[in-house]
């Protein structure tokens, strides 16, 4: 004797939605909860550590990987645009006292350069490079060696 299907409700069927979307909803949320725990990581890292020998090593890997591609600037360091003092306003408006709303490991960043690499004749730039929301998002800085213009 076989036992008879067990019947199906339209309750049933919603319940089995609405669990689905629950469980839709929690990953959200940890996916969420991750992402803050790992910007406030960095920002911590960004504003209270010195730049690693790690960061130093990338920096001149991502320079060297730009002149084999024939390229005469590299982004060597992004942040979020509100770790500056003014979110990013001074860079995004190109205003020339931009480097003094540095802060953390970009301000110590910029430090270096102007002690040592801009007597070598590089330049360092400063650009918004994402707008999400239509909002400043990230800063890059970019190193750059290209020629004067003559």
């Amino acid at each position: 004797m076989t036992e008879p299907a067990q019947t199906i409700t339209a309750q049933d069927l919603r319940m089995k939605i609405l669990e689905k979307e629950m469980d839709e909803i929690s990953r959200q949320e940890a996916v969420k909860a991750e992402q803050e725990k790992r910007l406030q990581d960095f920002t911590a890292s960004f504003l209270h550590d010195h730049i690693s020998d790690e960061e130093r090593a990338l920096i001149r890997k991502l320079v060297l990987s730009a002149v084999n591609n024939g390229k005469f600037e590299a982004l060597v360091y992004s942040f979020p645009s509100d770790l500056c003092t003014d979110s990013g306003r001074a860079i995004n408006n190109r205003l020339p006292h931009w480097p003094e709303t540095l802060q953390g490991k970009a301000k110590e960043l910029y430090q270096a350069y102007e002690k040592v690499a801009k007597p070598q004749g590089f330049k360092l730039k400063a650009s918004i490079i994402n707008f999400p929301g239509g909002m400043p998002g990230d800063v890059g800085l970019f190193l750059d060696w290209a020629p004067e213009k003559v």
